[in-house]
């Protein structure tokens, strides 16, 4: 059983509360996998100061030397991937190939960034004057603060922790309390790439404690959030007030449209991979479906099909498909979910129920029905549990696409170019995929929503940089 210990100015340590919260696997909820300290304010304060007192040499570096880091980062958990895998089936219930591609993927997002030091970051502006030199150049904030969640323990702390670093700032990453643990090993990752103590620090505990000591400190530069809409808008209001620049990522209700030229058997693969996979623990899961009605019938046939077939069980049985809810807390929440559903006339086809087995299981659930004033139309679920909905007309389906708060990510399954197009030029989201799944990022392109499901920048590719760097522009005359 590991011990997650805070990591300030290069040095381990318990915090000073001498709490502790023990962590379970959420596959067998007896099994204890590890316990996490429980840090104080004044901790966390000391997390930034470390992060502000490192930062003067850090941003001295080159880019190139602070990509190097990364380089060996990368490859230190590409040796370590499958143990670090293992780690993070047991304490929040992927499977393990999934946590263990997941884990690669950190790796290959560290490379990227690591080949970042190596690339411009200004322009040069052809001057009135003909004659002085007039050009930008992007400096780092400081010091800043990472929140993010449990559901990819590796993957978002990398993409926000690699180019935050890799352009010059320095880091206080505050993990999820069901993924403490494993965001350990990639701070040891990061430890023993040579990183100087203090350019990444880590702190755990309560997220209302640490985030308001976070928000509050006034040598905190920025701060960027993955997580709920309820406490991304809190980060807001209070960013806001002291003039921080911050950055959210949030909810999703992602759509997918089936058109009668579809390819049905690919539509019906991509969207049960993009529902189920992760068990539906993913922002930009598929959680509605809008078919046209002239193929409905087949294709809800197909669907259910496909559900009634997936296995959930324990992330490290290889046979598994899809491991539990994180806690009893989601798997409840995405029961409540199902019985609203049912309570408001949709009509459930598969699942639906918490099998009688040890575990935080929740069934592969279909529904059809679905209208678009139901919650299950509306709501984000954040579990395996699909809804259909039947439309006449393009029109109609991409209105009841767009007929949400949300605007992450969204897809189309048409043989027609027009098609595609229309969908691309009139839906509501960051991200468009045709004859793709909602699901899936590549961390080299732009990651974002509209709506409620971000805030006003882009993760992930060149994107970054305009989160974790300011521009100056310079006119020298000589």
């Amino acid at each position: 059983m590991k011990r997650a210990l805070n990591y300030v100015a290069g040095e381990w340590r318990e915090s000073e509360s001498g709490e502790w919260a023990a962590a379970y696997n959420p596959a067998r909820p007896s099994e204890q996998v590890g316990e996490v300290t429980q840090s104080t304010r004044e901790e966390v304060s000391r997390a930034v100061d470390a992060a502000e007192a490192a930062f003067a040499a850090w941003r001295g570096l080159p880019g190139m030397k602070r990509g190097k880091f990364l380089a060996a980062a990368a490859r230190i958990l590409e040796d370590r991937a499958d143990a670090v895998a293992e780690t993070m089936t047991r304490e929040m219930g992927k499977t393990f190939a999934e946590a263990r591609g997941e884990v690669l993927r950190g790796a290959a997002i560290l490379h990227y960034y690591a080949g970042e030091g190596e690339r411009s970051n200004g322009e040069h502006i052809p001057p009135a004057d003909g004659k002085s030199l007039l050009y930008t150049r992007r400096i780092p904030l400081g010091a800043v603060g990472l929140i993010t969640p449990w559901n990819f323990p590796v993957a978002i702390p990398v993409w926000k922790l690699a180019p935050a670093l890799v352009y010059g700032n320095t880091v206080v990453l505050k993990p999820a309390g069901n993924s403490s643990v494993t965001a350990c090993l990639l701070v040891e990752a990061l430890e023993e790439a040579g990183l100087p103590p203090g350019v990444v620090n880590l702190v755990h505990g309560s997220g209302r404690l640490t985030g308001d000591a976070l928000l509050e400190h006034p040598k905190l530069a920025a701060i960027s959030f993955t997580g709920s809409n309820a406490v991304g808008r809190k980060i807001a209001e209070k960013a806001s007030h002291r003039g921080l620049k911050y950055q959210l990522e949030m909810g999703g209700k992602n759509a997918v449209i089936v058109m009668e030229d579809a390819d049905l058997d690919q539509a019906a693969d991509m969207v049960v991979s993009g529902s189920m996979k992760s068990t539906g623990q993913k922002c930009t899961a598929t959680s509605k479906v809008i078919v046209m009605s002239a193929v409905a019938e087949v294709f809800i046939e197909r669907l259910t099909e496909r559900l009634r077939s997936i296995r959930m069980g324990d992330g490290m049985e290889p046979e598994t498909y899809y491991g539990p809810l994180s806690s009893r807390q989601a798997q409840q929440s995405v029961l409540s979910h199902i019985h609203q559903g049912q309570e408001e006339g949709a009509r459930l086809l598969t699942g639906g129920k918490a099998p009688d087995a040890e575990g935080y299981h929740v069934e592969p659930t279909l529904f059809a029905g679905v209208t678009p004033s139901m919650s299950l139309a509306r709501e984000e679920i954040f579990g395996p549990v699909l809804a259909v909905m039947e439309a006449d007309s393009l029109d109609e389906a991409i209105g009841m696409a767009n007929d949400t708060d949300f605007g992450l990510s969204a897809a189309i399954f048409t043989q027609s170019l027009s098609n595609a197009l229309t969908f691309v030029s009139r839906i509501e989201a960051g991200m468009i995929k045709v004859n793709a799944e909602t699901a899936g990022v590549e961390y080299q392109a732009p990651f974002g929503g509209l709506k409620q499901s971000s805030s006003h920048s882009r993760e992930q590719g060149r994107a970054a940089m305009e989160f974790f760097t300011h521009t100056q522009t310079i006119s020298l005359s000589l």
